[in-house]
């Protein structure tokens, strides 16, 4: 009788820990929006951002959905899996969200990448205005 129980505990607790994921990233989104509310130098995305803050290794919690983690441009998918491999490399957290589930489309409306900081940097707003208005 013992390995069966042994089984079906890992297979419990391996469904548990499936249901609990889009929790985790639903609340690591929620938290997300309420730096950005809060504390908006510790909270950013797009891409320019996140990987300058990178640059500083400054992410604490990196959220970035799985159509650009595994997008068929190579180039696009290269860069993405460098910035989820350099956060998780200095200790931060990393969500890839499913562009599927209803927290993975939100964060699609915010270029699909997002990050919490570990200190603000505020010369990072700027950096976002200053390439807003090149674009103009």
């Amino acid at each position: 009788n013992m390995p069966y129980q042994r089984y079906y505990l890992i297979r419990i607790s391996h469904l548990a820990c499936l249901t609990q994921k889009p929790l985790v990233r639903s609340k690591a989104l929620s938290d997300f929006y309420t730096m950005l509310k809060n504390e908006p130098a510790r909270a950013f995305y797009g891409p320019m951002q996140c990987l300058a803050a990178n640059e500083q290794e400054a992410i604490d919690t990196l959220l970035v959905t799985d159509s650009l983690f595994r997008s068929i441009d190579l180039s696009e998918r290269a860069k993405y899996v460098r910035l989820v491999n350099d956060v998780k490399g200095y200790g931060g957290t990393v969500h890839i969200f499913s562009s599927l589930h209803v927290s993975g489309e939100k964060l699609g409306l915010l270029t699909g990448v997002a990050a919490i900081l570990r200190f603000p940097l505020p010369e990072l707003e700027d950096l976002a205005v200053d390439s807003d208005s090149d674009s103009d």
